[in-house]
């Protein structure tokens, strides 16, 4: 037989496609030809696979190859098919039989002593090929946790191809173990206990974490606006398997996984630096389009410090994604949806020399360049922002006192119990969390009492509201409702939160 076929994925974003490798092998002059619009790094494939059959004791045919990945025209790229177009050319040349490699997605890439390494994107590959009835796959060791996600699927690794051919000739099965997602272990994480003082940003923080609620945190350098935000993690709620899997499958594409666990149920954060571009905070990129850093905190918490410093437009660039919870990315190969629902705590510092707070004595920037400084976050951006909270400079006595404030898992309880409340609220609807309550929903049925609902028509009669801020109101109100246990907000909650969203004093 000189014709042998394998199976792969080739991915574009988070969606893949099952593609067919196909070898024939036939007299002329020896050469290798590889069809199905491959990039450059899949054309190199022809040295690696070749290097890898030889230096793992098997024969190179010295005859025309030709390899056709198809449907050829969809674009393939990356040197996951290495090892599926190694296996295919071993059964185009008799080496191994065809049968079994049906119905097996093989994924891996060749070094040149024949090691199979890992890849990017195993996971969504996986995702696909069970939607295409594929029911077994073979891996590298370094994916075998994150493969194993998939457990609908009979999972195979082999450290070499040496290994995976003695499988393929004697029939010998690996046992696949069960899969164990990581144990929420607070423990391991910073605690709001070390957070000294600050009731209400912490409180802030509490509501945020409950109601999915975009935070600003505005206060002179040392107030503790990094570790309120780098701790917000830590109260909220564990991932489910279906998150667990969504977070797993963006940070495999990404290829950042190795500073996360794939079995991981910890809500991830990710705190780009503010010199960040546009392009790594949304995603793009000119060959291949890569996620960005909204998608990357996917079902968690994107935190960006000094956030008046980053560049123009960087900022901008994310009120579409706080919106509809998704960003799509086109370019010219080709347009791409990443998922994109995160909470964005922003922190910025008053003025540029960070010092004007209280009574602001020791701040040495004029009034013009305290207002230059905060308008660079834009209107249109500042009217997604739900809360805007002042963090004022921590007193002596707060950091006097020697008993610790409230640990994460007192605060985490308290933000369970209320999310609890508004999924059963929600049970009948497409939707869990009151930050994503439908603008028409706020309208009709789930609006707060007549005297909460009259307060927040003065308001919006005296353009001191838009409409896009009520329901912003209206929906942090539902939240600061589930957290006292009222079955509707009343005017209390209403003005409360219109507090919190103006960034009065509470």
């Amino acid at each position: 037989m000189t014709l042998g076929q394998s199976t792969s994925v080739a991915l574009l974003g988070l969606d893949g496609s099952v593609v067919n490798v196909e070898v024939d092998i036939a007299d002329g002059i020896p050469m290798y030809s590889l069809l199905g619009l491959p990039d450059a790094a899949l054309n190199e494939s022809r040295d690696r696979v070749r290097a890898a059959l030889i230096n793992s004791g098997e024969s190179w045919p010295n005859r025309k190859v030709t390899v056709s990945l198809s449907p050829a025209w969809l674009p393939k790229s990356g040197s996951g098919f290495d090892l599926s177009i190694a296996l295919a050319i071993l059964i185009a040349q008799g080496s191994i039989s065809q049968e079994p490699l049906d119905g097996v997605v093989v994924l891996g890439e060749l070094a040149l002593d024949g090691r199979i390494r890992s890849v990017r994107g195993v996971l969504p590959a996986l995702i696909a090929a069970y939607k295409s009835g594929i029911k077994r796959a073979f891996v590298a060791p370094e994916n075998y946790a994150e493969a194993s996600l998939m457990t609908q699927m009979q999972i195979l690794t082999f450290s070499n191809i040496s290994q995976l051919l003695r499988f393929l000739r004697t029939g010998e099965v690996s046992f696949s173990p069960k899969l164990d997602l990581d144990d929420f272990n607070l423990d391991e994480l910073p605690d709001f206990a070390d957070v000294a003082g600050q009731t209400n940003a912490r409180f802030a923080a509490e509501v945020a974490a409950s109601g999915g609620h975009h935070l600003l945190l505005i206060g002179p350098p040392g107030a503790g606006k990094t570790m309120i935000a780098s701790r917000i993690p830590t109260i909220l709620p564990e991932l489910n398997v279906e998150q667990a899997l969504e977070v797993t499958a963006v940070h495999s594409i990404a290829g950042s996984l190795g500073t996360r666990s794939p079995m991981s149920l910890i809500a991830p954060i990710v705190a780009p630096h503010h010199s960040a571009s546009r392009v790594a905070m949304v995603g793009g990129g000119s060959h291949a389009i890569k996620p960005g850093a909204c998608t990357l905190a996917h079902h968690g918490v994107l935190f960006i410090d000094e956030a008046p410093e980053c560049a123009i437009g960087v900022l901008d660039a994310l009120r579409q994604p706080l919106e509809s919870g998704t960003v799509t990315i086109a370019r010219s190969v080709g347009s791409l949806t990443f998922p994109a629902q995160f909470l964005l705590i922003l922190a910025a510092n008053p003025c540029p020399c960070g010092k004007f707070t209280g009574k602001g004595r020791a701040c040495i920037c004029s009034s013009l360049q305290v207002r230059r400084y905060l308008s660079k976050l834009s209107g249109p951006l500042m009217d997604r922002i739900d809360m805007r909270v002042q963090v004022e400079p921590v007193s002596r006595v707060e950091m006097s006192q020697t008993e610790l404030g409230e640990s994460s898992s007192v605060i985490r309880e308290r933000v369970v119990r209320a999310r609890n409340i508004a999924k059963q609220r929600f049970s009948d609807e497409k939707w869990s969390l009151n930050s994503q309550i439908p603008s028409r929903a706020l309208r009709t049925t789930y609006k707060p009492e007549r005297s909460a609902m009259n307060f927040l028509h003065d308001q919006l009669d005296r353009e001191l509201l838009t409409a896009r801020g009520l329901h912003k109101i209206i929906r942090l109100s539902w939240t600061l409702a589930d957290l006292a246990e009222r079955p509707i907000p009343n005017l209390s909650d209403v003005q409360r939160a219109h507090q919190l969203r103006e960034g009065s004093d509470l």
